[in-house]
């Protein structure tokens, strides 16, 4: 890889974090629930003070540390960076945005949170810069286990929610609502951010090319 093409993957990665992280707090303002990650960050949050922000980093350098310990492999730079940003993001977010009580901008703040989270998780996956810690931890758990992806992420996401609510973290419509919209959205942007790449890269290659001409 290139430095000009790491270059557009790093621009990449870092926008759909933000987007990413700008999409999560969206969700938790509306106050009609939240990812159960993130109820489980709130949770924690309400428990033993700290920021949600700070708590979602905490849990990242956690679950890499669990990562590096069963696979005994350095993580990409994509991974360290999205377990330092999406806590700063999130806190910067939640610190910019108003809660919500007007019921219909709850509901508008919910469906556009899931949305924007999806096509700044497919972005920031489209890169290739490395999987968040979370999405890191659901594919050696998967190898190790021998278990699809699915079951992994499905039993890692009901305990994590459990675990979450029983320490107060808002679970809601906006939390199952999420579940049953945020894979298809996410494969969308997958697949669109992937040719959006594709063209950016292949039109790079070409200037270079008449450069050396």
């Amino acid at each position: 890889m290139g430095k000009k093409e790491f270059g557009v993957r790093l621009l990449i990665f870092l926008v759909g974090i933000i987007m990413m992280s700008f999409g999560i707090t969206l969700l938790i303002e509306s106050n009609l629930g939240a990812t159960a990650w993130d109820v489980l960050s709130i949770g924690l949050f309400k428990t033993f003070g700290l920021t949600v922000g700070t708590w979602a980093q905490i849990v990242g350098f956690v679950l890499l540390v669990i990562i590096y310990v069963l696979e005994r492999k350095i993580p990409k730079i994509g991974t360290v960076l999205n377990m330092v940003l999406v806590g700063v993001f999130i806190d910067f977010f939640l610190w910019l945005l108003p809660s919500i009580e007007i019921v219909w901008l709850q509901f508008t703040m919910m469906f556009t949170g899931i949305i924007i989270m999806g096509m700044g998780s497919g972005m920031y996956i489209t890169s290739q810069l490395g999987a968040g810690p979370r999405d890191g931890l659901m594919l050696v758990l998967s190898k190790r286990l021998n278990w699809s992806i699915k079951k992994i992420k499905t039993v890692m996401e009901i305990v994590v929610l459990i675990i979450g609510w029983f320490l107060g973290g808002p679970v809601f419509i906006g939390t199952f609502l999420f579940s049953i919209f945020i894979g298809p959205i996410m494969q969308f942007f997958i697949t669109w951010w992937g040719i959006k790449l594709n063209q950016i890269l292949t039109f790079q290659t070409i200037e270079e090319k008449r450069g050396i001409a």
